[in-house]
Formats: structure tokens, C-alpha cells, sequence
């Protein structure tokens, strides 16, 4: 791979985080992580204000998931969008909602999320670049738009890249980040405590951000179409649907927690449950048959593919420089 290497047990322990953390969408009863050593940091950064430029789906987990961890109070977030459903739906869990940006910067002196999809990235950096700056961090969500640009965009102006996932409303995010040129110490500080109140976030070179979102930003979709297959499997083999599907997420969970747990290769895990002649070598069969490693590991690819192309990088650059 032209990818920058990562060491074999960084990525196997960061998938199976991964797994883990799907799982904790379907099954409600799973609890948040515990960082009992950061109370003392997050007591630091209770006191500034948030903004979230974009309520979608991955703004609105993050913000409900920090709320629920308490590093932020409602009333410390404000929310701008277009759509005026959106800020209704904002409004009722006490956020400070509203149409405009301006207003939003004006009252965000902490930091501010570029929570919009990608093609709407450079009117919000306008609109920032618009309103006086306060000293709020930048903070970018959006899939494939660099450093390089958004610090183009928003000339000298503190920026990270952030890519990361759906199960932050459960507190189990897998996701990375990187430092902008401006950026400090203090802002990563900053991230990494808005991040881990929700799960796990990573610092990774930002060449490697676009992996990531193959992995982990995109991954939550392959798990529940695999633990909805599971389920599919259990229906066809007798299992009322609400037993399959219980016993198809928990087991994936189970089974993340052996990886990230136990330090082990999951190969080694997988031949410890293969006995010869037995039921699960037949599945395993069955499954390598189909495709199934090769597929998944084209599915991290073509997501990883287009998030460069999100980026504006050409298909001859991807494969010249990143082999994809």
C-alpha cells in the first residue's frame, strides 16, 4: 500500500472499536465509556460555547452525546441551519437554534463544528470569515475537504480536520483527527476532550484521514448491513426476527470486546472457535466462498477512494499516489 503504515495491532484493535461501537447503536443498554482521570479537563472547558454550523445526522449525535456526557450544558451549544425542521427539532432539546450564521459565530467563542455537507463547506467558511473572530477553533466534519483548503478559506485561522462516526450518540465513536497549521496544543487538547466524552478518537496524519472514514467514518453501515444479514440468517434458520437480531448485535459486541481485550489476532480468535469438521468452519467456508474478506476490504477501499475524490483529487492521482 502507498498508505502510510500503521502497525498491524493499532488497526486490528482500532476495527474491532469499531465493531464494538456499531453494536452499541441496536442495544441501548450498553453504557457510555468512563474517563474518570479527565474531569479535571473537562471541568477546564466547561465554561465557552459551541457551534454547530449543520444539524444533520452526525452534528446531532455529537451534540447530543457531549451534552449527555455533561461536558456541555444545552444552553452551551448553539445550532445554525437552513432547514427550519431542523432547528425546530434543535429548539426543543434546548439548543440555541437559529437561521444565521453570523449569529451563530457571535455566540460560539469556543469552538465551531463545519457540520455541512461538503459542497456547502466554503459558504459556511465564508460566513465565518464574515463574522468577527473571537478566537473560536475551527473544526471541520465534512468527508474529504482538506486542511490544505479549509485553511485556504479561512485565512489564518485555527483549523482541525475531524472524521468522526454515528455511535458518538451512544458515547462509542471510533474516529480520527488532525492538526491544521495553526492549530495548538490547547485546541487539540480541546477536540480530544469533545471527542472522547463520546468514544475513542485517534490522531492520525492527515493523509491517513480519508482511511480512516473508509474504516471507521463509513464502517457503522457495513456492521449493521452484516448484523442485519446475521439476522436474515437467523430468520431463514427458524428464529423469530427480534431473537436473531438481539443474538446477531450482541455477539458482534462480544466478539469486538475479545479483540480490544484480549490483544490477540483475531485469526487467532477465529481458529480457537473452529473445530475441525464443526459448524463454524462450514460457516467460515461458506463465507470465504461468497467473497466476504475480499468484498470487505473493496468496501474500506471505495470509500477511502471517494473521499479523496470529495477532496478534488483525480482518479490517476489516487492511483499514482495512494494505490487505489
Amino acid at each position: 500500500s502507498h498508505l502510510i503504515q500503521q502497525s498491524t495491532t493499532g488497526t486490528l484493535r482500532f476495527l474491532a472499536s469499531l465493531f464494538l461501537h456499531s453494536t452499541s447503536i441496536i442495544n441501548n443498554t450498553i453504557q457510555p465509556p468512563q474517563h474518570p482521570k479527565k474531569e479535571i479537563l473537562l471541568q477546564l472547558t466547561m465554561a465557552n460555547n459551541i457551534g454547530f454550523i449543520g444539524t444533520g445526522m452526525m452534528a446531532s449525535s455529537l451534540i447530543d452525546g457531549i451534552v449527555a456526557k455533561g461536558v456541555r450544558t444545552a444552553n452551551q451549544i448553539h445550532c445554525s441551519d437552513i432547514w427550519p425542521p431542523a432547528r425546530e427539532a434543535a429548539s426543543k432539546k434546548g439548543y440555541n437554534a437559529t437561521e444565521s450564521n453570523a449569529v451563530l459565530c457571535a455566540n460560539s467563542d469556543d469552538a465551531i463544528f463545519l457540520a455541512v455537507k461538503p459542497n456547502g463547506i466554503m459558504g459556511a467558511c465564508k460566513d465565518i470569515m464574515d463574522a468577527k473572530d473571537i478566537g473560536a477553533l475551527i473544526i471541520s466534519i465534512a468527508a474529504g475537504i482538506t486542511l490544505e483548503t479549509l485553511e485556504e478559506a479561512l485565512p489564518g485561522r485555527r483549523v482541525i480536520r475531524v472524521m468522526p462516526n454515528t455511535p458518538c450518540l451512544v458515547g462509542e465513536m471510533a474516529g480520527g483527527f488532525s492538526l491544521g497549521t495553526h492549530a495548538t496544543d490547547a485546541d487539540k487538547t480541546l477536540v480530544k476532550t469533545l471527542l472522547d466524552a463520546v468514544g475513542l478518537a485517534m490522531e492520525v496524519k492527515e493523509i491517513l484521514l480519508n482511511a480512516v472514514t473508509g474504516v471507521s467514518g463509513s464502517g457503522p453501515a457495513y456492521v449493521f448491513l452484516f448484523i442485519e444479514a446475521l439476522s436474515d440468517g437467523g430468520v431463514r434458520a427458524g428464529l423469530p426476527r427480534n431473537v436473531a437480531t438481539t443474538l446477531a448485535a450482541q455477539m458482534v459486541k462480544g466478539a469486538a470486546e475479545m479483540v480490544l481485550k484480549t490483544g490477540k489476532h483475531p485469526g487467532e480468535l477465529k481458529d480457537a472457535v473452529t473445530s475441525p469438521g464443526g459448524t463454524t468452519i462450514a460457516g467460515v467456508e461458506a463465507l470465504e466462498k461468497g467473497g466476504f474478506r475480499a468484498t470487505t476490504i473493496s468496501a474500506v477501499t471505495a470509500a477511502t477512494k471517494r473521499s479523496f475524490q470529495i477532496g478534488g483529487a483525480s482518479d490517476e492521482e489516487i492511483a499514482s499516489k495512494y494505490g487505489l
